[in-house]
């Protein structure tokens, strides 16, 4: 659980990497050497001549007038996301090893944590390889699908860490309990979560909050028209107004599926069910708000927070449908 909250945080630092366009900042990758910021002026300008051969930085930040100190300020958020990153590793690789060594895990837990650990390493690479996109291109701004490939990688592991917390919690409650299994209706909602999500980071890659800053209609009118002229498949993963939309009402099939999630274990854990509407109402809220504040940097940090949030009530809920199931 303890390490599911710094994963939260790293999504939230995440969200304000990538909203103030921090993320091409540093522009390597020093799994060791890159603890260290940089510690003198001739150091820090190395950095900042670096930064100024991205196509972000001519076409983007140079004109808009970016100055040393303005550096520093993005270069700040990208290392100190990087830094919780290992971080996160060391607070899972440690407290496992103690006490897998103690006996304290049972074994058929281990490949599970494992895999979690993998995973946590693999989000470092995948980091790399989302910054990579917009380093040494013409690209302004990093690829929107390496970008959602690493923030749903970090949102699963989140959902991974609560589902297995709560697994090892009742494990050693009420011995020998066995591991929960997804029901069919939880992976029916978690799909359709996961399609809110992958929309709210394909919205998130391709600035296309901006695409409208009315609610609900858009510029005026109910829906954007489609361009035809590159085809449905871009269209849907391209357009910044056609995604803009479906997130937008997408949302409202994932309350469905929530609350029906949140009704169906509500007698057998309530704290649950409450989590998931408090979650996701103040997730649809937040939403309308970044739109009506034409993206504001906070209102916008929040609304991927309790994105975050509301996956791990979401798993919390998931787990607690899993065991409703069993004692049926």
């Amino acid at each position: 659980m303890f390490v599911a909250v710094l994963v939260v945080v790293i999504v939230f630092v995440g969200g304000i990497t990538r909203l103030t366009e921090s993320g091409l900042s540093i522009t390597h990758w020093s799994v060791v050497t890159g603890i260290v910021p940089p510690l003198t002026d001739a150091a820090w300008q190395a950095e900042f001549d670096l930064y100024r051969q991205t196509a972000e930085y001519r076409f983007e930040s140079g004109p808009a007038g970016m100055d040393l100190e303005a550096f520093k300020f993005i270069y700040f958020w990208e290392w100190f996301h990087r830094i919780l990153g290992r971080v996160i590793g060391l607070a899972f690789l440690v407290p496992m090893v103690w006490f897998w060594a103690t006996g304290a895990i049972p074994k058929t837990f281990m490949p599970r944590l494992l895999a979690l650990f993998a995973l946590i390493c693999g989000q470092g690479a995948l980091g790399w390889y989302m910054v990579a996109s917009g380093v040494g291109t013409e690209l302004t701004d990093v690829s929107h699908f390496r970008l959602s490939a690493h923030l749903l990688t970090a949102l699963f592991l989140l959902g991974g860490l609560v589902w297995t917390a709560l697994d090892l919690r009742a494990v050693h409650q009420y011995s020998p309990a066995s591991p929960a299994r997804l029901t069919r209706f939880g992976l029916g909602v978690a799909l359709v979560l996961f399609i809110q999500l992958l929309l709210g980071a394909w919205v998130a890659g391709l600035n296309a909050g901006h695409a409208a800053y009315d609610w609900p209609l858009m510029n005026g009118e109910f829906a954007p028209a489609l361009d035809h002229t590159r085809g449905l498949l871009w269209s849907l993963t391209h357009d910044p107004f056609v995604l803009h939309f479906l997130h937008r009402w997408w949302a409202f099939v994932a309350v469905i599926a929530l609350v029906w999630l949140a009704r169906r274990i509500r007698s057998t854990d309530r704290l649950a069910s409450i989590a998931i509407h408090s979650a996701f109402g103040l997730q649809v809220l937040l939403g309308i708000a970044t739109v009506l504040t034409e993206v504001s940097l906070w209102v916008a940090v929040m609304h991927q927070l309790v994105g975050a949030l509301l996956v791990a009530a979401t798993a919390w809920g998931l787990y607690g449908e899993a065991r409703r199931a069993e004692a049926v």
